[in-house]
């Protein structure tokens, strides 16, 4: 009877570990599954700031460039002062 005492507590043992271990891969899949999303959403983010960037950059180096004509102009006179109704915020 004492033999099957034991028997029974190894087995209640190895019960519980497994379903301790059960419940940290269960806890471990949920944290993974969590960071697969949470990188989808990073990279969709970054993806978006990219290309806000090259827009932003485009348009930095093209109104670069009106600038640097309009310096060209300036320093060869060139430029006619603007009339008063042709002033207008951008």
């Amino acid at each position: 009877m004492n033999r099957y005492m034991e028997g029974g507590a190894a087995a209640e043992m190895l019960e519980r570990r497994w379903f301790a271990a059960f419940k940290a891969a269960s806890v471990a899949r949920a944290e993974c599954e969590a960071f697969v999303e949470a990188l989808r959403r990073t990279e969709a983010a970054w993806n978006e700031a990219r290309n806000r960037l090259v827009k932003l950059e485009s348009l930095r180096d093209t109104l670069g460039e009106e600038l640097a004509e309009l310096d060209g102009q300036k320093e060869q006179g060139h430029l006619q002062p603007a009339e008063p109704g042709e002033l207008f915020a951008a």
